[in-house]
Parts: C-alpha cells; structure tokens; sequence
C-alpha cells in the first residue's frame, strides 16, 4: 500500500472549509454579533441628543428598520456569492477589487478590530464591579508613559481575546458552540431583564411624565440642562443620535463572511440575516421601553458613566441590581466577541486569495480555520486594546461603516444590469423600493453628520483612504510574484 494513500484526505482538511453551522448557527451568530455592551449604555446618550420618550423610542426604530432592510437586501447577494468573505465579496463583484479593498482595509484596521477592542473593554470594565483592581481608576494604573497607560483591565481584556482567538483555532465547532451558548443566554437575560422591569418596578407617574411632551425633541447636558431642539438643528441631533445606535446595531453582516462554511448558504444565511436582526431589534426596542417605565429621562440621560441598564436594574432589583447587569454584559460581552472574532478572520482569507493581504492569511490549519489570519486580527485588536484609541476610532468609522453598506446595496441594482442572468435563488424584498429606501436613509444619515458631527466623518474617511496607496503597493508585490 502506498504511503501517500492518506494525503487526499488531509489535503481536504487544509484547503477548504466544512459546512457545519445550521441555521440556529447563523441565525446565533447574527444575533451574538450584534449584543455587546451599546444597549446598555448608548440611549444615555441619545436621550442627551434628543431629550424625550418618544423619540428615543424612534431612533431605536429607525436604527431596526435600517438594520432589516439592509439585511433584506444582503440575502440576495449572499444566495449569488455563497462564499467566505461576504462583503468584502459583494463589494469586488459588484464595483472592483479596489473598493473591496478598501472595505477590508478598513474592516482589518478599526471596523472590526476596533469592536473586538471595544467589546473586550467593556467585558473587563463590568468585570470590575466583582474584582475592583479591575476597575479603570488611576490607582490601578500599572504603567504610565504619558501617551500611553496600561491598566490591569486591558491585560484582561487582551487575555479574552487571545483566548478567544486560540478557541476558534481549534476549529469551527468550538466556535459554533460558544457563539450559540452565549448568545442564548444573553438573549434570554435581556428577555428575562425586560420582562421583570414592567412586573416588579414599572412606575406609573414616571411612565406618565416620560411620555406626557413625547415628541418636543429637548437636549439634555450631562448635569441634567435641559434646552430645546428647534428647525434642522432637530435632524442633527437625530443623526448624533444614530451614531450610537448604529453601532449598538451593526455587526449583523458577519454571518455573511462565513458563508464557506453554512450549510445550505443560499437559503440559510438570507433566513439567518432576518431572524436575527428582527429579534435583536425587538429586543432593543423592548429594552427602551422599559428604561422609560422605571427610569424619568433625566436619569437615563444622566446615569453615572452612561451605565443606564445600571440603574434600571437597582430600579428593578436593589443593590444587587449592579452585580446582575455586570454578569449580563460580561456573559454578553465574552458571546459577541466570540462571533466577531470567528468571522472576521475570513474577510482577510478572502482577500489572501485575491492577492491582495498577507499570503499567510489565504491558508487554512488542519482545522480547516484561518488560524494566521485569526492571529493577526488578535494581534491588531490588542494593540488597539492597549491604545486606548479604539471608542474614537470607532466613532470615526461609524460615517464609513454606513457609506460601505450604502455601495454593497447598490451594488444590488449594478448587478441586476450587469449580470442579469446570474443565478438568484433569492431575492431582495421589496426591491427595489425597500433597497432604495435605505440608500436614501444612509445617504441623509451621513450628510447630516457632514455638518453636525464633523469629527465622526473625515477621520474615517482618511482611514479608508489611506488604503488606496495599500491597495497598489499590494498588487504590485502581486506581479512579482
């Protein structure tokens, strides 16, 4: 028998992926992506922007409707190219390999590293309340340069996503299985923390009072100021508002970057996109509800470092109201990145092959998982963990992150015109009025912050531009090859 009769199979194992995640799997996946820390923190923000119940529950909203018409349309492109890399790949298909550089530029730079950062962050700081050393105070600083402090937080921090990152090496089924886990329990915590807020703390005159003037849009400063919001100064403040809410909402698309690996990826990742979506977004709008029934807007505008799930909870709970929500965040927190961490990695395999990211990262372990690329996103976020820089830049690229769902949903109509005869097992609904609808929604979005939130937009812009130069040096080491 000859000696290299086992090869085939292991050469299997090492050049292509294995389709084993479900539906419930994308659809976990999804969800899991989207809950991290923001719905526990942000609408602190918006009621500051926009000052009344009524339309912090509309921000909400319209962040959901957003978010499902986007992932409406994305089903179509994900059933035409059922292959890792999703964005990324919509993006090359539709325009050139150029913007989808430099979406994955971007996207490996701040988008997702940047989240991953972020998210590992928050699951330190709330780890905080159980181990105080934890706590980001300046008696916990272990080492002061002056551009530069580490905190015991930011090791940790760092600590879960390396773990997390070796995890996912071992293969997908681990990731699969931490990812459904997670994100079941943090979807039945925030199902179980809405549902106790309306039974054991719903307060009738604070409900009344929220909703007594629900849509005279007001600011509300930090110290509890407030002033009103007149003319097209009330859009600004909306647009500031969805900065926030954007961010809490996004992600959702990761399940798009795995498609390599779902079984059935015509149907099921189109299926996943909408399930998921609508239930977070149910969940969210749920959840602001119920801050309003226990909450009056001046404590949600005002709650200490933003933390209003905080104080709903000590509404709800008591004192140890604090230690539920800080379980909740990190049981969510430790899910979400778990699924940024296990999709991200394929954006840059995809772009590997293409030629156009480090060789290494187009290379599959015996796992069948892009394990250099995982690596190298670990390495990034890290970084960006021990920065300190990772909330700026995020803001930052929130303005881009929304252009490049803008340019993947036209790419919808560009692909309709120019290959009308491509296979598409499913189709955008409501198309081309839903689709459009949102490119007008994105496109106003964007303006508004042009003028009302500069520093949201030409940073980020600069980031992605910044790929371009990247984009030629990389085709040039291409030719050479």
């Amino acid at each position: 028998m000859p000696q290299t009769a086992t090869v085939p199979a292991t050469a299997e194992k090492e050049t292509h992926f294995k389709r084993s995640l479900g539906l419930l799997d994308a659809t976990m996946i999804v969800a899991g992506s989207m809950i991290g820390s923001g719905i526990f923190i942000v609408s602190a923000d918006i009621t500051r922007n926009v000052g009344s119940a009524g339309w912090l529950i509309a921000v909400w909203l319209i962040t959901g409707f957003m978010t499902l018409t986007a992932a409406l349309s994305y089903g179509e492109l994900s059933a035409m190219f059922p292959r890792a890399g999703g964005q990324y790949v919509y993006l090359k298909e539709a325009y050139n390999p150029l913007i989808g550089f430099l979406y994955g530029w971007s996207f490996f730079s701040v988008i997702q590293t940047g989240t991953i950062a972020a998210v590992g962050v928050a699951f330190s700081k709330f780890a905080g309340y159980f181990i105080p050393a934890l706590e980001m105070t300046d008696a916990n600083i272990l080492m002061d340069l002056g551009w530069l402090k580490v905190y015991p937080a930011q090791l940790v921090s760092i600590a879960l996503i390396v773990l997390l990152t070796w995890i996912n090496t071992r293969g997908v089924k681990e990731g699969k299985l931490i990812q459904t886990t997670f994100t079941v329990t943090k979807l039945v915590s925030l199902f179980g923390l809405i549902l106790f807020g309306f039974i054991l703390a719903f307060d009738t005159d604070v409900w009344n009072a929220n909703w007594a003037d629900a849509w005279t849009m007001k600011s509300i400063s930090a110290d509890g100021n407030i002033g009103t919001v007149l003319g097209i100064a009330a859009l600004g403040a909306i647009a500031a508002s969805m900065v926030g809410s954007i961010f809490s909402s996004d992600a959702w698309n990761n399940v798009t970057f795995i498609a390599g690996e779902i079984k059935n990826p015509q149907r099921n990742i189109g299926l996943s996109l909408f399930l998921g979506t609508l239930i977070v977004t149910v969940i969210y709008v749920a959840a602001n509800f119920m801050y309003l029934a226990v909450l009056p807007l001046s404590g949600i505008a005002t709650a200490p470092a933003d933390r209003v799930a905080v104080s709903a909870a000590n509404a709800i709970f008591g004192n140890i109201g604090t230690y539920v929500i800080a379980i909740m965040i990190m049981i969510s927190t430790f899910g979400c990145n778990n699924g940024l961490i296990l999709a991200g990695a394929r954006v840059y395999y995809s772009m590997a092959n293409d030629g156009l990211f480090f060789q290494k990262a187009g290379t599959l372990n015996k796992n069948a998982v892009p394990e250099w690329a995982l690596w190298a996103q670990c390495v990034v976020a890290a970084i960006l963990c021990l920065s300190g820089r990772y909330g700026d830049l995020l803001d930052m690229v929130s303005f881009v992150v929304v252009i490049f769902y803008m340019l993947t949903i036209a790419g919808i109509f560009l692909l309709r015109k120019q290959r009308p005869e491509a296979p598409r097992p499913y189709k955008a609904i409501g198309y081309p009025v839903l689709p459009a609808l949102y490119i007008a929604m994105g496109l106003t979005f964007c303006i508004l912050l042009v003028f009302y939130k500069p520093k949201f937009t030409w940073p980020g812009l600069i980031i992605v531009l910044l790929g371009i130069p990247l984009y030629y040096l990389a085709l040039r080491g291409k030719r050479r090859e």
